[in-house]
């Protein structure tokens, strides 16, 4: 499968010897040729790249690319990355990763194996000794201790250990500028894996639930709410697809990770921006409603 995004090019640096000689020969011309360059460098930040993407199997050589883009999602939540990483490339025959089809020869991108995305099932029912899955589960039951009512904690707790129906924590993460098309091709396939992995008796079978931690953000507003009303709290998702998961789940809540967030989810996108917090959005999904998220995802993403 393929897609293609906007990715950033880099600037070309500047000749020493080409800036010494101009320097010394005419202040006022340098001046100009500075500001020329100011325009010259924008116009290269803003130039658009297409890149196509393909989704490969999960190997051994992704590990720093999968691990990477765990970090991006716990940031500094005690959960063991490294191993959680293991896990997914050890059961590589449920999910994929999102790599560039073609690197150009004069790339600087020289990497083959850079990973910009993945997507795969962990069971946490049938990997409930592992230590990250424990580390997983204690830190959601800890953030929806504070952060929603205490039916819904007891109600989550008695699901997560609910032997007979497994939960299956479902990860999905990417670059920011890898576009939203590619979701739907990668869940397609995910649920196909996942089915098969069933058939076949292997770990990561089908599960009862679908458990996600979604990357969300809202606007760090001040404003007052309205005689008599309440301040409304709309949390834009990172991965703009999770929305329709979030539609779905039967139990949801929101967590903020303004104290430990990424720079590139906190403070401003750009000037011309709002400021945003940070955020991390738990939904709880029964596997029975993924169809119709895909049939969501479809009518979303084909339009």
């Amino acid at each position: 499968m393929a897609s293609s995004a906007k990715r950033r090019a880099v600037g070309l640096g500047e000749n020493p010897e080409e800036s010494e000689n101009s320097s010394d020969e005419n202040p006022e011309e340098d001046d100009d040729s500075e500001e020329e360059e100011e325009d010259s460098d924008e116009e290269q930040l803003n130039e658009e790249v297409i890149v196509d993407f393909e989704a490969h199997t999960i190997s051994g050589n992704d590990f720093n690319g999968i691990k990477k883009l765990l970090q991006q999602l716990f940031l500094k939540a005690h959960v063991n990355t490294s191993e959680m990483t293991e896990l997914i490339i050890q059961q590589n025959h449920v999910g994929s990763v999102i790599k560039q089809a073609e690197i150009p020869e004069d790339s600087d991108d020289d990497d083959p194996d850079e990973v910009f995305g993945f997507v795969t099932m962990l069971n946490l029912t049938e990997r409930k000794s592992v230590q990250c899955v424990e580390e997983v589960k204690e830190l959601i039951m800890d953030q929806c201790g504070k952060n929603s009512t205490h039916s819904m904690t007891e109600q989550l707790e008695q699901i997560l250990n609910d032997n007979s129906k497994p939960v299956g924590l479902l990860l999905s993460e990417r670059f920011i500028n890898v576009p939203p098309q590619i979701a739907l091709p990668l869940h397609k396939q995910l649920q196909e894996e996942i089915a098969e992995a069933q058939r076949t008796n292997k770990p990561s079978g089908m599960c009862h639930y679908c458990l996600m931690i979604s990357k969300t953000c809202k606007e760090a507003s001040k404003s007052i709410p309205a005689r008599g009303g309440a301040a409304k709290e709309e949390h834009m998702f990172i991965n703009a697809e999770e929305e329709f998961f979030y539609e779905q789940a039967i139990l949801k809540f929101h967590y903020s990770v303004q104290e430990e967030a990424d720079s590139c989810l906190s403070g401003r996108w750009s000037f011309d921006d709002v400021p945003m917090k940070p955020f991390r959005t738990v939904m709880l999904i029964p596997a029975d409603r993924m169809p119709a998220i895909m049939d969501k995802l479809k009518e979303y993403l084909t339009v």
